[in-house]
C-alpha cells in the first residue's frame, strides 16, 4: 500500500489547489472525499532506468485525500491517513495561520473524543455478552474518555491505545502555509501547466511544492526510497527505516514476501557507475541477504522467491 495523506484546513485555504498540485487533478471521489495519487520526485530513478535500458520507469507515490470541510464526521475519514496535510491561509490577510491551527487541532480532538464515545457505547453493547475481552476494552475505553474529558489529549495517553480507534490527534501533521512568503499554491498550479524544464527555469531551480510536501513526510514519517530495476520497468518504492528485505518484499506483492528465498543487493549509485547489474556483480558491488537485512535508503532490491 502507498504512503496516504489527508488534506485538511479552513475553508478557502487552498486545500483543492493543493490537492491538483499534487496529483495533477487526476482524482476521484469516493463518498465525500476526492483522491488522487502523486508521483514522488526522485532523480535517481531515471538514472537507474537508464543504466538498466528499462522500457519504462515508475516513481513511487503517495496517495491524497482531501476531505472538503470539517467537522467530526468529515474529519473520520481520514483515520486510516499515515499523516495529515494542514492547508493554512497565509495570503488574504483576514486569517491567523496560528490560530487556525489551533483550531483544527481542537476539532481533532473533539473528533476523537466523539469517537471514543460512540466506540464505548457500542462495545459496551455487546460487552453484555459476558466476553471477557469485551469487559476489558469497556474498562480501557471508559478511562481514555475520561482521560479526554480531563482536557488532556490522546498522545498523552501513557497506556496503550486499541488498534481499532486509529486516532486523529497521534498522526503527524506537517503545516503548510499557503502564501506568497511560504507556499504559494496558486503559483505552484500554473507552474505544473508548464512542460518541467520551464517550471523548473521559472523557481530559479528551487524546490518545487510536492518536493517540499514531500521532503517533509519523508523526514516526518522516517522513510527511505528503494528501487527494482529490470529491462521492462525501473520502480521505486517507499519504506519505513529499519524494516527488512522481507518487508520490502511485501510492500512489492504478498506472493513475493510468502516465496521470498534471498535477495540480491546493490547501492543504486554503484549499480549506475558500474553500468548494469552484471558489470556490478563483477565488480563485487552486488549481494546476497536474507530476509532480515535492513534495507537503506538508495538500495536496489532483486528478490529471488519461489511460489
Amino acid at each position: 500500500m502507498p504512503l496516504e495523506v489527508g488534506i485538511v484546513g479552513p475553508p478557502k485555504s487552498g486545500k483543492s489547489t493543493l490537492f491538483t498540485v499534487l496529483t495533477g487533478a487526476a482524482g476521484q471521489v469516493s463518498g465525500k472525499e476526492h483522491v488522487g495519487m502523486a508521483a514522488i520526485p526522485d532523480e535517481r530513478l531515471a538514472q537507474v532506468a537508464q543504466v538498466v535500458r528499462s522500457a519504462k520507469a515508475t516513481p513511487a507515490t503517495i496517495r491524497v485525500v482531501d476531505v472538503p470541510g470539517s467537522g467530526a464526521q468529515l474529519l473520520g475519514n481520514l483515520r486510516q491517513v499515515d499523516a495529515l496535510l494542514v492547508v493554512l491561509d497565509g495570503f488574504s490577510g483576514t486569517r491567523v495561520p496560528a490560530d487556525d491551527l489551533e483550531t483544527l487541532k481542537l476539532e481533532l480532538l473533539v473528533a476523537d473524543r466523539d469517537h471514543v464515545e460512540r466506540r464505548l457505547e457500542r462495545v459496551g453493547k455487546q460487552a453484555k455478552s459476558g466476553d471477557a475481552r469485551l469487559k476489558a476494552e469497556v474498562a480501557d475505553l471508559e478511562r481514555l474518555l475520561a482521560h479526554l474529558d480531563a482536557g488532556q489529549t490522546l498522545t498523552e495517553w501513557e497506556g496503550e491505545l486499541p488498534p481499532e480507534l486509529e486516532p486523529l490527534t497521534t498522526k503527524p501533521l506537517l503545516e503548510l502555509v499557503n502564501g506568497a512568503d511560504a507556499i504559494d499554491l496558486q503559483l505552484e498550479a500554473e507552474l505544473a501547466e508548464l512542460p518541467p524544464e520551464e517550471a523548473a527555469e521559472f523557481r530559479g531551480g528551487g524546490e518545487s511544492a510536492l518536493g517540499e510536501v514531500v521532503r517533509r513526510l519523508a523526514e516526518t514519517l522516517d522513510l527511505i526510497t528503494f528501487f527494482t530495476a529490470g529491462d521492462k520497468e525501473t520502480r521505486a518504492w517507499t519504506l519505513r527505516r529499519g524494516r527488512t528485505a522481507i518487508d520490502a518484499a511485501e510492500t512489492i506483492h504478498s506472493d513475493i514476501a510468502r516465496g521470498f528465498i534471498r535477495c540480491e543487493v546493490v547501492r543504486w549509485d554503484d549499480l549506475v557507475a558500474a553500468g548494469g547489474h552484471a558489470e556490478a556483480a563483477r565488480a563485487g558491488k552486488q549481494r546476497l541477504e536474507a530476509k532480515t537485512y535492513v534495507v537503506e535508503d538508495g538500495d536496489v532490491l532483486n528478490v529471488r522467491f519461489n511460489v
